[in-house]
């Protein structure tokens, strides 16, 4: 956010208002975190907030501080809309594109005269924010909220509550802390939230060691499923609709499965395809090791995008279609996959 931008938005906080804060469809850790330490910084500043996400969000996020307060779009339109109608400033938060939140919600916000402010770390921001915060270096936008608060001279009032959220998003988000986009500056904001009195052990705990019986065995499915393609050192999960029926599945219940493919060895590219018979799609996420680009190639191949080792797409054919269009793809970046 450059100077000019801070200080209007300064200016525009300095009285009470009344403010909403977005995050995107399939609310993850990160959106989550940054939404509710958002939030949480903002009342303290005796602002009026309300969190709104487009869809539920994992069971495993939901212990975090003040996320029962979250409306849920799907479930709570008429509260969410009357919000959104009376708020005198929107924060979206992990995405840069209106289209991220889903049609309905999406036509609404067009519409606003409301102004925007976008905490971001994706690329290609839309420019629909008035005050736009977007930084591709950054690892996650919770680590952002962070350094929001600092540009705003309020990291006194970074709390334990706003602290574990931005733990938590920064965690999920970096695949705990494992990920090259975690950096120096990563590691000595995390210091200041566990000097806070933060309980990282307890957050890594709740997100990832709590695993249902079903969730364990859909693995083990997806484990079964994996294919690898030697010659384009690519690794590939699929998942049918039938899969996850079977196994009872759960929103979050494939969070991080597609990490396993890139986690064996010579293997720079990895993919995992899920089946969605009410959306009518096939959900993919896409991770990479070194200078492969997935950001661009799930922009290239499936609507979507996101980062340069991490990336999302989706397609509207079956899931064979869907896998045989992505091994046919994978032909023309032969060169860009093949060992060094």
């Amino acid at each position: 956010m450059n100077k000019v931008q801070l200080t209007a938005l300064k200016t525009f906080l300095n009285t009470p208002k009344n403010i909403v804060i977005l995050g995107h469809k399939g609310p993850d850790g990160d959106a989550v975190g940054s939404t509710l330490a958002l939030s949480i910084y903002l009342k303290k500043l005796s602002h009026n907030t309300t969190v709104i996400v487009p869809n539920d969000f994992p069971d495993f996020l939901k212990w975090m501080p003040q996320s029962d307060s979250i409306l849920i779009y799907e479930k709570h339109k008429e509260k969410a809309n009357f919000a959104i109608e009376n708020a005198t400033l929107i924060f979206t938060l992990d995405f840069n594109s209106l289209s991220r939140v889903g049609e309905e919600l999406q036509t609404i916000l067009e519409q606003s005269q409301t102004p925007f402010a976008m905490i971001d770390h994706h690329q290609l921001p839309e420019a629909y924010a008035t005050y736009q915060y977007s930084d591709v270096t950054i690892c996650s936008t919770a680590q952002m909220v962070y350094h929001f608060m600092e540009m705003m001279g309020d990291l006194p009032l970074l709390d334990k509550d706003i602290a574990t959220c931005i733990y938590t998003g920064i965690m999920t988000d970096t695949g705990s802390f494992r990920f090259s986009s975690t950096t120096a500056t990563t590691h000595k904001v995390v210091a200041h939230l566990i000097e806070l009195g933060i309980d990282n052990a307890s957050i890594h705990q709740a997100v990832y060691d709590t695993n249902s019986p079903n969730r364990m065995q859909l693995l083990g499915v997806a484990f079964q499923n994996l294919v690898i393609l030697n010659e384009l050192n690519t690794a590939y999960i699929t998942l049918s609709q039938e899969e996850l029926d079977k196994y009872n599945f759960q929103k979050g219940d494939t969070e991080g499965f597609v990490n396993y493919g890139l986690s064996i060895k010579n293997i720079k590219f990895a993919a995992i395809f899920i089946e969605n018979k009410q959306e009518g799609i096939i959900k993919i996420s896409f991770r990479s090791i070194g200078d492969f680009n997935v950001n661009l190639f799930a922009r290239k191949y499936f609507e979507g995008g996101g980062h340069n080792n991490a990336a999302g797409g989706k397609s509207n054919h079956s899931l064979k279609e869907t896998v045989s269009q992505f091994i046919t793809n994978l032909q023309s970046h032969k060169n860009e996959l093949a060992n060094e």
